[in-house]
């Protein structure tokens, strides 16, 4: 398994490229958390991500044979088509949400299924953020009133989220900060604090809106990353709970594995090719309970 890159800076607060010989750093895709890449590559990357959302208008037709237009303003965006239904998409998580990296993220392409497949009107509310953390992630959905009405408003709900958590800890493993006699007492509690927010997030997104009556689904922490032998156990612990619990509510779950193909050169977040694949994941699990 090829290593993932590591940046690295030097006096010069120039980057520099190595490889990891665990896997673990190198921005969101080995688990090093994005604030710890620089702001100006993270500045930058989310600044061409709203250009091109914001600036694009993109006419398609759809196998119904009707056109839709495709407009994207202060994160929200509006996909419209003739037909009866008209429901509202929110979307959560981190960076992967947000679809930075690409010019279209897995949100909008996954809406983009939802209006041909059905034929309804798609209004998207995009709260995908840079850097979010689960227990960030849960802070919102349990006091942000303005979410809160959002997700109780919504037909349709996805989320992703922690890898930023793993990130903070791969970043400590690496520096040798991560404690315990093996330096890797940050990941074991990463992990526990990671499953336990995500308890908790799909509880409180529970209670605001119900599998019966909306269609929720998790692409878990987004796509499962390249990652070596030190930190692949407790990456695979994060993913069979992520997967248990949201089988437990009833919740379908898409975490696809992205191969370096699929991933931008510096390693952090999925190229276009990347998020469509986590689309078609999400697309594949069907539309219940609104079919």
């Amino acid at each position: 398994m090829p290593a993932l890159p590591t940046e690295h800076r030097g006096e010069n607060g120039q980057a520099s490229w190595h490889s990891d010989p665990d896997g673990l750093t190198g921005g969101l895709g080995g688990f090093s958390s994005e604030t710890a890449r620089s702001s100006e590559q993270i500045g930058e990357e989310t600044r061409q991500h709203t250009a091109a959302r914001e600036n694009t208008v993109t006419p398609e037709t759809t196998s119904k044979g009707a056109t839709s237009r495709q407009s994207s303003v202060g994160g929200r965006t509006t996909e419209v088509i003739g037909g009866s239904a008209s429901w509202d998409y929110v979307a959560l998580g981190d960076s992967l949400a947000a679809g930075v990296g690409a010019h279209r993220g897995y949100v909008d392409r996954y809406a983009h299924y939802v209006r041909i497949d059905t034929g309804a009107s798609v209004d998207v509310v995009n709260l995908g953020q840079s850097g979010q953390t689960s227990s960030q992630l849960l802070d919102a959905l349990s006091n942000d009133q303005s979410i809160r009405r959002k997700l109780r408003a919504a037909e349709i709900i996805t989320f992703n989220i922690g890898i930023n958590d793993l990130g903070v800890a791969g970043e400590a493993y690496r520096n040798g900060n991560c404690g315990g006699e093996d330096n890797q007492q940050c990941l074991r509690a990463a992990v526990g604090k990671i499953k336990g927010n995500w308890d908790a997030i799909i509880s409180e997104l529970l209670e605001l809106r119900s599998t019966d009556k909306a269609l929720i689904r998790t692409a878990g922490i987004g796509h499962t990353p390249r990652v070596g032998e030190v930190f692949k156990p407790y990456l695979d612990e994060v993913g069979r709970h992520f997967a248990a619990t949201a089988a437990e509510n009833e919740i379908p779950y898409a975490q696809p594995y992205l191969d370096e193909g699929y991933i931008n050169p510096y390693g952090v977040h999925p190229n276009d090719d990347g998020y469509k694949v986590i689309a078609d994941r999400l697309h594949e699990l069907g539309y219940s309970p609104l079919e």
